[in-house]
C-alpha cells in the first residue's frame, strides 16, 4: 500500500515530481512478457516537505522521504505518490533512469520536444526518464502548466519532473542537457549585442554544468547563435570533455535533404550523406558534393549545376524565413524534431556508409578548419553517445572557399566573445550581418 499525503506548497521555486522511489526509478515500462509484481509497502514518515499537488485539495498530505531536505526539491501532482519496491523484486530487464535537463522549457520548441522525450520517441520505448525543466521567474507558472500537461498525458516512462530557475539545481546529475532557452534578437539589435547577451546566459549555464552535471553529460545547444553559444558553454565547463558539446545544425541538414528529395522526385529516405558545414547562419554550407540519392552522387542524379550551386543553398539558408512569412511563427515543431534526430544519431549506430551533421569542437579535425571553434561537420556514431569525424569526404575548391567564409565568421564571433571564454578582451569585427530569421 502506498502512503499519500499532501501539504500546501511553500513559496520555493523548485518543484520536483517523483512517481517512484529511487529503486523503482530503474524499472523498464516497455510492455514485455514478464509479470509485474509490485509489492508496495508504506514509507516511514521520517521527513516531510511542503508539496503542491494539482489533483488533490490542500487538505491532503503526503510524505517525501529524504535525508537532506535542502537537496530535495518539492514534488508536483500525481508524481508525489512515492512507492517503495522490495529489493528482491528487481529484475535484470530494468533500465537505470536517465536525467535530461531542458532550458527554455516553457517555450514553443520545448512544448513539442518534451512530449516526445516522455513518450520514449528519443531514448527508446523501454527507457525510464527524468525531466528537469529550467525556466525564468517570469515563466515559472508556465512551467507548472507544462508539468500538469505531462502529468495528464500518463506517460509510463516519465518517472520524475523537476522545474526551477536555478541551473545549479536543475542541471544536478544531468546526463543530457538540451539548452534551448535564449533571448531572441529584437528590432535594432546588432548581432554583436545578441552574442554578448546570450553568451552571458550560456557562460553561466556552462559553469553550472561543470559544477553539478554528470562528468560525461552530452550538451546540445539550440539557442542562437548556437555555434558560438556552444563554444562559450564548453569553455566555461573545463571538467567536461569539449567533445560532448554540440550546436544544433540538424534542422539545416533536414531542410537540405528535403530540397534534394523534391528536386530529384524521390522520398526523403533516399537522400543520404548530407553535410551542413560551418555556422548556423547564412554562411552555412549545405554540401551536395558528397550527398547521395539512392546511393548515387547527387551530381549524377541532379544535373542542374546552377540549381545546386545557387538555388539549393539559398533555399536551405532561407527556409526558416519563408516559413515565418507564410505562417507567422518560427519553426518550433521542426526544430524539436531535429533535436530528436540529433540525439538519436548519437544513441543509435549510424547506418553503414552514412553520416550526420552536428556542430562540434574543431580541435583535431581532418579538414584543415581552424581549431578552437564550434563548426558543423560530418560525423558518425557507434550509438554510445560519442562520435567520430568522417574522414572519407571530398572537398573541392568550390566547397573549400565556402567553408572558409563560414570559418572566418566563426573566428570573428569567437573574438567578439573573448571576455566570456577567458581569452582576453572582446574585439567585435563581424564580417557583416548573417543573422538567420530564427534569431529574431
Amino acid at each position: 500500500m502506498a502512503v499519500a499525503e499532501f501539504t500546501p506548497s511553500s513559496s520555493s521555486i523548485i518543484k520536483k515530481t517523483s512517481l517512484y522511489s529511487s529503486q523503482l526509478s530503474y524499472v523498464s515500462t516497455h510492455q514485455i512478457s514478464y509479470k509485474r509484481r509490485f509489492s508496495l509497502r508504506p514509507l516511514q514518515r521520517t521527513h516531510y516537505a511542503n508539496i503542491c499537488c494539482s489533483v488533490t485539495s490542500n487538505e491532503v498530505q503526503a510524505p517525501v522521504v529524504t535525508n537532506d531536505l535542502k537537496k530535495k526539491p518539492e514534488c508536483f501532482g500525481v508524481f508525489c505518490l512515492t512507492y517503495d519496491l522490495k529489493a528482491e523484486e528487481e529484475t535484470s530487464c530494468w533500465k537505470k533512469l536517465i536525467n535530461v535537463s531542458v532550458s527554455g522549457a516553457a517555450g514553443m520548441i520545448a512544448n513539442h520536444l518534451l512530449f516526445k522525450l516522455a513518450a520514449g520517441e528519443v531514448f527508446g520505448p523501454d527507457q525510464p526518464i527524468a525531466l528537469k525543466l529550467l525556466g525564468s521567474e517570469r515563466s515559472i507558472q508556465a512551467l507548472e502548466g507544462v508539468a500538469m500537461e505531462l502529468e495528464d498525458s500518463l506517460y509510463p516512462l516519465l518517472r520524475e519532473v523537476s522545474i526551477g530557475i536555478d541551473p545549479y539545481e536543475v542541471f544536478q546529475d544531468a546526463e543530457w542537457a538540451l539548452l534551448i532557452g535564449a533571448k531572441p534578437r529584437g528590432p535594432g539589435m546588432e548581432r554583436a549585442d545578441l552574442l554578448d547577451i546570450n553568451g552571458q546566459i550560456f557562460a553561466e549555464q556552462g559553469k553550472a554544468l561543470n559544477a553539478v552535471a554528470s562528468r560525461n553529460v552530452k550538451v546540445i545547444v539550440v539557442g542562437n547563435p548556437c555555434n558560438t553559444n556552444a563554444l562559450i558553454c564548453l569553455k566555461n565547463a573545463p571538467d567536461i570533455p569539449a567533445k560532448n558539446f554540440h550546436a544544433l545544425t540538424r534542422l539545416d541538414e533536414n531542410r537540405a535533404k528535403c530540397q534534394l528529395a523534391l528536386k530529384a522526385g524521390v522520398f526523403y529516405d533516399k537522400v543520404s550523406n548530407v553535410t551542413i558545414w560551418g555556422n548556423h547562419s547564412t554562411t552555412q554550407v549545405p554540401d551536395y558534393l558528397n550527398a547521395k540519392i539512392n546511393g548515387f552522387p547527387v551530381k549524377e542524379v541532379i544535373r542542374d549545376t546552377k540549381w545546386l550551386e545557387e538555388e539549393f543553398t539559398e533555399k536551405v539558408q532561407k527556409r526558416g524565413g519563408v516559413l515565418i512569412q507564410k505562417w507567422g511563427r518560427s519553426s518550433a515543431a521542426s526544430t524539436a524534431v531535429s533535436v530528436v534526430d540529433a540525439i538519436r544519431s548519437l544513441v543509435t549506430p549510424t547506418p553503414e556508409g552514412d553520416w550526420f551533421s552536428t556542430g562540434v569542437y574543431t580541435d583535431g579535425n581532418p579538414y584543415g578548419i581552424a581549431e578552437g571553434i564550434v563548426f558543423s561537420m560530418p560525423c558518425r556514431s557507434k550509438g554510445d553517445g560519442d562520435y567520430e569525424l568522417v574522414k572519407d569526404v571530398i572537398i573541392d575548391d568550390y566547397l573549400r572557399s565556402r567553408i572558409k567564409k563560414s570559418e572566418d565568421e566563426l573566428l570573428a564571433e569567437k573574438r567578439c566573445v573573448a571576455h566570456l571564454t577567458g581569452e582576453g578582451i572582446a574585439v567585435c569585427d563581424l564580417p557583416g550581418d548573417t543573422m538567420l530569421p530564427g534569431e529574431m
